[in-house]
């Protein structure tokens, strides 16, 4: 029996992510923004997802939102000049409320992406199995999935090396740092290139698509809560788009 949103099918999951994202991409209005963020994070904390963990990352790249914010203003200005450098419009009211509506807009697609993580990948792969979707296809989705972990703890392994080696990168100038940074992406994306070889002789000793058909085990089926979720989140990002574009 299934209780709350931590049991739901993948599928049911996938569908509220979507409609999450979609209102996120679609919608311009810091309001109703801040209202689906917060909407995303209530339902990723309900879901059980390791949301905390995402926020204290996500602190790192605060200043994305400066960035936005001048980039907005110099290349776009709209509004009152809020900071001006030598006659340049560096922020502008309207610069600074596209660079919050991004901030916010990046927010919600990964917040709502946490949801999704409360699954795992064979979950994930079966459930797009059953929607008729192509193994193949299945598979590339949960090979990215597992990818993504790999990348990030291969990221880490290179600069504590180079840590230990005596270089502090927070402390070097920005030139030298970037420099750094370009010669610590090689030996990334050779790993990264390893392990694809390597996967890839894997499935192959293993007659990957071998048979045109496959058999599972492993079987989902659909409780009332998850259509009542999917019809939920189908019918009211649905109604939100109507309004904002009529309003």
């Amino acid at each position: 029996m299934k209780t709350g949103l931590k049991g739901l099918d993948p599928r049911s999951k996938l569908v509220l992510v979507l409609c999450l994202s979609t209102l996120g991409v679609f919608i311009q209005d810091i309001g109703i923004l801040t209202a689906v963020l917060c909407v995303s994070i209530a339902l990723s904390t309900a879901s059980g997802s390791r949301l905390f963990v995402l926020i204290r990352k996500f602190r790192r790249i605060l200043w994305l939102f400066v960035a936005i914010a001048v980039i907005q203003s110099i290349f776009a200005p709209s509004g009152r000049v809020l900071v001006s450098l030598g006659g340049i419009k560096l922020i502008t009211a309207g610069g600074l409320y596209k660079g919050v509506a991004m901030v916010l807009r990046m927010s919600i697609v990964m917040v709502s992406a946490t949801i999704m993580a409360t699954s795992n990948s064979r979950e994930i792969v079966q459930g797009l199995v059953q929607w008729k979707v192509p193994y193949e296809i299945a598979f590339m989705v949960s090979v990215a999935i597992r990818f993504l972990p790999l990348l990030t703890d291969e990221i880490k392994n290179v600069v504590t090396a180079v840590q230990l080696r005596g270089i502090e990168l927070d402390r070097i100038p920005a030139r030298q740092r970037v420099k750094v940074y370009s010669y610590l992406i090689m030996p990334v994306v050779s790993g990264a290139v390893i392990k694809s070889r390597e996967l890839a002789t894997t499935m192959e000793t293993r007659a990957f698509r071998a048979y045109p058909k496959r058999t599972s085990y492993m079987v989902l089926t659909m409780q009332r809560i998850d259509y009542t979720v999917i019809i939920t989140s189908l019918i009211t990002s649905i109604l939100t788009l109507i309004l904002y574009i009529k309003c």
